[in-house]
């Protein structure tokens, strides 16, 4: 499949269009997170910060490391994100499943709308316990895998019970499913 599955980054306007907000609202999420949502937050496959610049304005958040491996995105980021935004959130180019941060840094992970797109989700799975400190959380959002008329073809989805699965493998527990969104599954685990 190779790149057929990534996101295509002529489509930006899809990632920062205001009406996401009616069926992926950063405020809604932020509420689900409870606890979780605090401190030193990665956000990887940032795209176009729709999440990255809300968490960042969250009192109990210190700063957001906005990750992505597209250089389009990366660059719309850094001519886009106003100033007073850059004080939090930190633009980071990354690799596939490598994220050039340290060891044990983030209170939080988080994928949204990415895991689909991984050619290696267990590997990627991994960088992110990395990323965390003990006891961090992971967050992960994407499509659920059905038909629909938005989002990437089904073909491509990754189902809920597998990515629990990869979370167990690579060494996550208490995952829980925040069942809370329309079109997509919102699971946090625990490093």
């Amino acid at each position: 499949m190779g790149d057929s599955k990534k996101f295509d980054p002529k489509k930006i306007h899809k990632l920062t269009d205001p009406s996401r907000k009616k069926f992926q609202d950063p405020a809604l999420i932020w509420q689900g997170l409870g606890k979780a949502g605090k401190g030193i937050l990665v956000d990887i496959g940032a795209g176009a910060g729709f999440f990255a610049v809300p968490f960042s304005q969250q009192a109990a958040v210190h700063k957001v490391y906005a990750c992505d491996t597209s250089e389009p995105m990366i660059a719309w980021m850094q001519e886009n994100l106003e100033q007073d935004i850059r004080t939090k959130v930190e633009i980071v180019p990354s690799s596939e499943n490598h994220v050039p941060l340290q060891d044990a840094l983030a209170d939080l992970v988080y994928m949204i709308n990415l895991h689909h797109e991984l050619d290696a989700p267990v590997q990627m799975l991994e960088e992110c316990k990395r990323l965390l400190k003990p006891e961090g959380t992971l967050l992960i959002i994407d499509w659920k895998k059905k038909a629909m008329e938005m989002g990437p073809p089904e073909k491509i989805r990754i189902a809920e019970q597998t990515v629990q699965e990869q979370l167990l493998q690579t060494g996550f527990h208490t995952i829980t499913n925040h069942d809370m969104l329309p079109y997509h599954y919102m699971l946090t685990a625990v490093r």
